[in-house]
């Protein structure tokens, strides 16, 4: 079911949420909803990181080129995804068990693309540690904030805003 924070407003998932959710969901197309930012914080010592693909910052599929943050509310349309299905899909195509993913609620961001406003979410990794073999098996890493130098615009500024949140800066 779909939700709203604005307008209550229910409707059938998509087909690639559907895909996501049910088993097998790690051939999901990741690129038809909501992108994720997947932090990991660690609990004795605040030590942030965040996951990087090789395509970029958004799992599981990059922003368009020429996307730049939307300063609006993020939560403006009427209609939005449910959060649930996407992390329950990025678990497993992680490998992770249920339950590793948090959804960070205070994080909003809408990115505008050539093909329209995507929402990007903000997950914590709910881990002891970060999965790095995980990580790797997807051709990612785990980086810090300042070793994201070089990446483009929009994605530093996602990257800002989740640190905010995370840290409470």
């Amino acid at each position: 079911m779909a939700w709203s924070r604005r307008k209550p407003a229910c409707c059938p998932l998509s087909d690639a949420v559907k895909a996501a959710a049910g088993p097998g969901g790690d051939g999901a197309d990741f690129s038809a909803g909501p992108r994720l930012i997947l932090a990991h914080k660690q609990r004795t010592s605040a030590r942030l990181r965040f996951l990087l693909f090789s395509h970029g910052l958004t799992a599981f599929a990059p922003l368009p080129a020429l996307s730049t943050l939307d300063e609006a509310d993020a939560r403006e349309s009427t209609l939005a995804y449910h959060p649930v299905a996407w992390l329950r899909a990025a678990e497993t195509r992680l490998g992770l068990p249920a339950g590793s993913l948090k959804l960070e609620t205070e994080f909003d961001a809408t990115v505008s693309t050539p093909d329209g406003p995507v929402v990007v979410l903000l997950a914590s990794l709910e881990t002891i540690d970060p999965p790095f073999a995980e990580a790797a098996a997807l051709d990612a890493r785990f980086i810090a904030i300042t070793e994201a130098r070089g990446r483009p615009p929009v994605e530093l500024e996602l990257l800002r805003r989740a640190y905010a949140c995370l840290l409470g800066g």
